[in-house]
């Protein structure tokens, strides 16, 4: 049973034009060998026929002349010379015989058939040639009180050789016609499924953020044509809730600025003016979190302009400064110190507003989870440039590397702790260079991790 099931998962797993060109194989091959058996079988059968027509014909010669006395011990050959003829008398004697059993005893001992199409029987030994198998018919003869019984029989010598030269050819003819078969199958089957793997790779190119493609429909009408006009609705649908769902996030981020705003203004002035400290601190206190919720609005605002995928202003950009810049922002942010003798210059093609909020992104990460020392460097290697900013903190495992450029992503370990982060800033770091070509991978720092970002430089 296990065997069984296992076999039926391993076919299952195969492609589809595989099980079909197999099933169409198997088809071919029981369709071709059928055919080819009952062509053997129906031809020895018709070639039989015709040997016991002949053994009949020829023996219904032979008994009219028996009845004609006297009858000569030596039947004449006719244009079967190879047919082997006695008559016996009622006494089982024999009384006359062809040449080829001359002299021999008694070779035929079925009772002749009285009816008016005599059956033919199947006999072996007689004592002609190499005593091969013959068909024979015995018809009864004589006048009066002299009954005789003429037997004649053929040789199946000759149908058996025919047969065997056929069922030989079939054997070596049949294999290659059924592999023929097979491969026509095979370039069939891949060309009535083009349109399917044509489908295939077009809705693999569609994502979330760029459901505003379609696929081609075939120009027929079938199923495929059904297929595709079914998919194209679902895109337009699942368009359209997207669309709707992006603005909603899009409008809510844009309203909650302009309160926030207003909120964190108020905030501040109260926490400047406030009389007691516990007024004071509560005050600061409600200025960190307007702050963490301008930031997550900022970070929402952000992924939904990059989720309808806008036109990135591609030009070149000297990243170094972009990276000097924000490390000097960044410094006025953190206690840490931000070591960045390891850039170099390094000049790539881009929209220098979103790579300035990648770099802002990975060195807030940084230094959110840095224990006492933030290290950047880029250099451009074999036509990649390479970012990376690393920290000396606890480090990501490397089972949750790539959970955390997803948005909203918690670690279970010390990067989880509340520090005042959205959970989205790595997201944007990764839409944003994917947007540039490029790629975000996490490596070890030994103690922390460092997260590097490789982008394509600028042709010289």
């Amino acid at each position: 049973m296990k065997m069984s099931t296992g076999a039926r998962f391993w076919w299952a797993r195969r492609s589809l034009r595989l099980r079909l060109t197999a099933a169409a194989a198997l088809v071919i091959t029981v369709g071709l060998a059928g055919a080819a058996v009952l062509l053997v079988v129906w031809l020895h059968g018709s070639l039989i026929h015709d040997l016991d027509t002949t053994a009949l014909q020829r023996a219904e010669v032979v008994a009219a002349d028996a009845d004609s006395p006297p009858i000569s011990k030596n039947i004449p050959a006719a244009s079967h010379g190879e047919a082997a003829i006695q008559i016996i008398d009622h006494s089982g004697d024999v009384v006359a015989s062809s040449g080829n059993l001359r002299g021999r005893p008694r070779a035929f001992f079925f009772p002749a058939s009285r009816s008016g199409n005599p059956r033919a029987h199947t006999v072996r030994d007689i004592p002609v040639g190499e005593n091969g198998v013959w068909r024979a018919v015995g018809v009864p003869a004589g006048a009066g009180g002299n009954p005789l019984t003429v037997y004649v029989a053929v040789p199946t010598e000759g149908v058996d050789q025919g047969l065997t030269r056929l069922t030989a050819g079939l054997a070596a003819a049949t294999p290659a016609v059924i592999a023929l078969l097979t491969a026509v199958v095979w370039l069939l089957t891949g060309r009535a499924l083009r349109p399917v793997e044509a489908m295939r790779a077009q809705t693999a190119q569609i994502t979330a953020s760029d459901l505003g493609r379609r696929l081609d429909v075939p120009p027929t009408a079938d199923a495929l044509a059904r297929l595709a006009r079914t998919l194209n609705d679902l895109l337009e649908r699942l368009d359209t809730a997207t669309r709707r769902q992006r603005r909603f996030v899009a409008d809510a981020a844009h309203e909650l600025r302009s309160p926030l705003s207003a909120l964190r203004t108020r905030v501040d002035v109260a926490a400047r003016h406030a009389c007691k400290p516990e007024a004071q601190r509560l005050a600061e206190s409600l200025l960190r979190d307007c702050e963490r919720l301008t930031r997550l609005v900022d970070d929402l605002l952000q992924l939904a302009r990059l989720d309808d995928r806008p036109r990135i202003r591609m030009r070149p950009v000297d990243l170094d400064e972009i990276v000097f810049t924000e490390v000097r922002e960044a410094r006025r942010r953190t206690r840490f110190p931000i070591d960045q003798h390891a850039v170099g210059a390094v000049r790539v093609r881009g929209d220098a507003d979103a790579l300035a909020r990648v770099v802002c992104n990975l060195l807030d990460n940084a230094v959110r989870y840095a224990g006492s020392l933030v290290t950047v460097s880029l250099h451009s290697e074999g036509g990649t440039a390479r970012l990376s900013v690393a920290d000396d903190g606890s480090g990501i495992p490397e089972a949750d590397r790539a959970r955390v450029f997803e948005r909203f992503t918690r670690l279970d370990d010390a990067r989880s702790r509340d520090t005042g982060g959205s959970g989205l800033g790595l997201a944007i770091v990764r839409e944003v260079v994917t947007a540039h070509h490029g790629r975000t991978l996490i490596e070890d720092n030994q103690p922390g991790a460092r997260l590097v970002v490789l982008l394509p430089t600028e042709e010289p």
